[in-house]
């Protein structure tokens, strides 16, 4: 069975707490339930924190630009940067709350200054940002830690990809491609769904996956249904608060139904065959049609070809399998319209 590696991203959406993030986490972390078929599935796999180094973010004049938006926890958007960020402490202590909880913990670092945070702990992967596939000054600096990477394609194509790769392979292979549109939220017509096609044929030694920024569910199931191994999406407490990633993000209800969607989609992948499957055994022999007479038959009448038709159920012989009755004789009386099986002929 195909496992898909499913990814929360918290990025922000703590809005600059802890204790929030400890909530998300603990969504994260609530078991699946199917209710159709009483099944309890497996959650989220991890989830992912952003981590920004102020020194290495914004122009000094773009971080003193007023910051007017709605979404502003700050005068300035460096002041509304600053709010939103956790020092490394909090991220330790985070990433302490989440594998507690049975979880993995993702970092995406942004500046070659957040790497002061592996110092006490170190993350389950790595995560490059759209933005920074071509930083390959930072892409060297993480590959250096031997940590596990996974970068987003949302903003490069195959140049980027391939000069990032060959940065990050100097050091180790162990690394995950994700498909992405850094468009919020992302307009279908963009997205381009394909692109997994394509990198699992070209990067065909690498993980392909699909970090998400669509309205809803529906494209990350089709990801993983087209081969996405890992799939990264947005998270939040309530899609009303404020910041600017949470009205596209996920909220705990559609959280469970994605996770749980996922999930009964591995679970119908199956195997590369065809073959009737044990299930069906009841429906077949309900449903299935079999040889039947077509008139009132005596003991002794041979059966003929004008005399057989097919009628349910299915736990008789075959219409591919009429010549072990036709031209044998019957044992017994049978009425019309009933399933000659094969006691009945000799």
């Amino acid at each position: 069975m195909a496992k898909t590696y499913l990814i929360g991203e918290i990025g922000q959406n703590h809005n600059g707490s802890v204790d929030l993030a400890k909530l998300l986490i603990d969504n994260a972390a609530q078991p699946v339930k199917d209710n159709l078929f009483d099944n309890e599935l497996q959650p989220w796999d991890a989830v992912k924190l952003t981590k920004r180094d102020l020194n290495e973010e914004l122009s000094a004049s773009a971080m003193n630009n007023p910051y007017n938006s709605p979404h502003s926890f700050g005068k300035t958007y460096g002041e509304h940067r600053a709010k939103l960020e956790l020092n490394d402490a909090q991220h330790y202590e985070l990433y302490r709350y989440a594998k507690d909880k049975g979880l993995d913990f993702v970092e995406t670092l942004c500046a070659i200054g957040c790497l002061s945070m592996l110092k006490l702990f170190t993350p389950d992967r790595l995560k490059v940002a759209s933005r920074d596939l071509t930083n390959l000054p930072l892409l060297n600096a993480m590959a250096e830690t031997n940590i596990p990477i996974i970068f987003s394609t949302g903003m490069g194509g195959e140049k980027e990809i391939d000069d990032a790769l060959d940065i990050i392979t100097k050091h180790h292979s162990q690394v995950t491609i994700l498909h992405c549109l850094s468009q919020y939220p992302s307009e279908y017509k963009n997205i381009n769904l394909n692109s997994i096609h394509y990198l699992k044929q070209k990067y065909s030694d690498f993980e392909i996956g699909y970090s998400d920024h669509s309205i809803g569910i529906a494209i990350p199931l089709a990801a993983v249904a087209m081969g996405a191994s890992t799939i990264e999406k947005h998270i939040t407490l309530d899609r009303k608060m404020k910041g600017t990633d949470q009205a596209g993000s996920l909220a705990p209800d559609g959280m469970h139904r994605m996770v749980r969607d996922i999930r009964n989609l591995e679970l119908a992948f199956g195997e590369v065959k065809k073959e009737r499957s044990e299930a069906v055994l009841a429906a077949k022999v309900k449903l299935e049609r079999s040889v039947a007479t077509k008139r009132n038959m005596r003991a002794g009448d041979v059966v003929g070809l004008d005399d057989i038709h097919l009628l349910s159920p299915g736990d008789g012989f075959q219409w591919a399998d009429r010549d072990a009755i036709i031209g044998k004789k019957l044992i017994n009386d049978l009425s019309a319209n009933e399933v000659i099986y094969k006691e009945a002929v000799e």
